[in-house]
């Protein structure tokens, strides 16, 4: 019979997370991981699986609690086109409140491991996709309800919006500047009038 978990895994989770969006994938050793968690290695490999395992539960905890959550609650809340705009002036918000300058676990990771590791970076660009998604969504909608013009392409729309997110997040690491940052999404989101 199978000991019961002594830990609260939703809290060893976090702490992975925590982990690797401050150290990055590569430099994140399972030993600073179960340290960070406050869990033996031991314990670590049984819940857990590997390294590439955890990281793969971490990145998927972190989506969900960031990129999932923001897009339910705009969409539920919110017409298509002002969710959209929203979701944007989130992403500028919670990139000028970073301190660290962490960035986005999501986009860090596309940068660090996606060009390096082909199914870790299949993990990272479902997770975009997740986002894009949402844009074309919204963009019909938008489109339906009359506040996008039809001779629009939501598809490319879309694309376009993942990369002012992706944009956005990046540049916020070496330079919060507010300006900057609405200037950047300025006129994508005139596109879309």
């Amino acid at each position: 019979m199978a000991r019961p978990r002594e830990f609260d895994e939703a809290a060893v989770l976090d702490a992975a997370v925590d982990c690797f969006w401050h150290e990055g994938y590569e430099a994140t050793s399972v030993r600073d991981l179960a340290a960070r968690m406050g869990i033996t290695g031991a314990s670590l490999y049984n819940a857990f699986g590997d390294k590439r395992s955890l990281f793969r539960r971490a990145l998927q905890r972190y989506a969900e609690r960031s990129t999932c959550e923001r897009i339910a609650r705009l969409e539920s809340t919110l017409p298509p086109k002002e969710a959209i705009c929203a979701f944007l002036r989130e992403i500028i918000e919670r990139s000028l409140d970073d301190g660290d300058r962490r960035g986005c676990l999501l986009v860090n990771s596309a940068l660090e491991i996606a060009p390096h590791d082909p199914e870790l970076g299949a993990e990272v660009a479902a997770r975009l996709a997740e986002i894009e998604a949402f844009f074309s969504r919204a963009l019909t909608a938008a489109q339906n309800d009359g506040s996008v013009p039809l001779d629009r392409k939501p598809t490319d729309l879309a694309r376009l919006l993942l990369g002012i997110t992706l944009g956005l997040r990046v540049l916020a690491r070496s330079n919060p500047n507010r300006e900057l940052l609405e200037g950047v999404a300025r006129p994508a989101l005139a596109l879309l009038d």
